[in-house]
């Protein structure tokens, strides 16, 4: 059985209260749409956050642990 052919099967065996649900998860595989896109803002977060790591500005997550009782 190729995997076609047991992808048709799984289909076959939905409750058709499923069936909407698989259909669209089905065609967001098939878009390649990015649902969460990154924000200009969240962009510019990510290259200080880098930047900080390149200074020499960060920790450890065992120093951040222990920096606040965790």
């Amino acid at each position: 059985m190729t995997v076609k052919d047991e992808l048709h099967a799984l289909v076959d065996r939905l409750a058709v209260t499923e069936l909407e649900t698989a259909r669209r998860l089905l065609a967001e595989l098939r878009a390649d749409v990015d649902y969460d896109p990154v924000t200009p803002e969240e962009l510019a977060e990510i290259e200080e956050g880098a930047a900080q790591i390149q200074r020499g500005e960060s920790v450890t997550l065992a120093e951040f642990k222990r920096a606040h009782d965790l």
